[in-house]
């Protein structure tokens, strides 16, 4: 799996530019040391920290850590490091809420009046028609993932071999399976599974590995999975309930509804998972 979302590239590409920084660190001034090092460190954290959990939300506030890190580069040696300015324009490739690109906006503005002293007239000017020309380009390439990833949140399986999918495919399905229960005289609960933000991927993964290959998996959000369950009577569904949350973190909470209560047609998915706070039948 991560070679299928090239984790293990990024992951050498971090250690790489991790590499490169500390080679830099030798005869520099001690501010522009202590923020090489800095960057170093915090590209190894993040080297190391990288799973399969390959889609970050675009609002984290972690993607203010490298822009600030490159305008404190910059700030502590703009002569040594003037040609860093590039990068800014890298960093508004990453899918960003518009708060953060304005920062990382603010930032490469911020940097290039920073090299301006060490440039001619001439040279600035070209630089500063450069940088918005790359910018455009890297907001043009950002929105174009923000959307492709939007698109695939609401289709498909969110990891391909398994049966995890995303929520608005939950609302398609749960009027099938009542369909079915009500023909075939099934038992079926929504199972909702509350866990940690850093749990999400990892749980969803396990949670597939214990479910039926006709029982599917999905995210509400990056804090809640749902599983259907399916079985001949109340009491199978609740050891199955048992059972599965016995192999999963102890600190994951859990609520349950019966399918046939649902009604999919005046639901969201967000709706769906705030269900337990007014619908909840039990907590196990």
């Amino acid at each position: 799996m991560q070679s299928k979302y090239k984790i293990r590239l990024l992951r050498a590409n971090l250690l790489a530019a991790a590499i490169v920084l500390a080679l830099w660190t030798p005869a520099t001034p001690p501010a522009a040391a202590l923020v090489l090092w800095l960057s170093v460190g915090w590209l190894c954290i993040t080297a190391l920290m990288l799973d399969f959990s390959h889609r970050r939300s675009r609002g984290l506030p972690w993607q203010l850590v490298p822009g600030a890190l490159l305008v404190a580069l910059i700030a502590a040696a703009p002569e040594r490091h003037s040609i860093l300015i590039w990068a800014c324009a890298a960093m508004l490739m990453l899918p960003q809420n518009n708060w953060v690109a304005a920062f990382n906006l603010s930032a490469a503005l911020v940097s290039s009046v920073m090299v301006a002293p060490q440039l001619e007239k001439p040279e600035f000017i070209l630089l500063l028609c450069c940088l918005l020309v790359l910018g455009l380009l890297a907001l043009s390439r950002a929105q174009q993932l923000i959307d492709m990833n939007g698109s695939i949140r609401q289709r498909l399986r969110l990891i391909p071999g398994l049966n995890l999918w995303a929520g608005e495919q939950l609302l398609r399905d749960i009027t099938r399976e009542q369909t079915r229960c009500e023909r075939e005289g099934i038992h079926a609960e929504v199972f909702i599974l509350h866990v940690k933000r850093h749990q999400l991927w990892p749980a969803a993964q396990k949670l597939c590995e214990l479910t039926h290959d006709f029982e599917n998996v999905y995210r509400l959000s990056s804090t809640a999975l749902v599983t259907l369950i399916l079985a001949r009577s109340p009491k199978e569904a609740a050891q199955r309930r048992s059972l599965l949350l016995a192999d999963l973190p102890d600190n994951i909470t859990s609520e349950y509804l019966k399918l046939i209560d649902i009604e999919p047609s005046t639901l969201s998915v967000f709706e769906m998972s705030k269900l337990p706070d007014e619908r909840v039948r039990e907590t196990i």
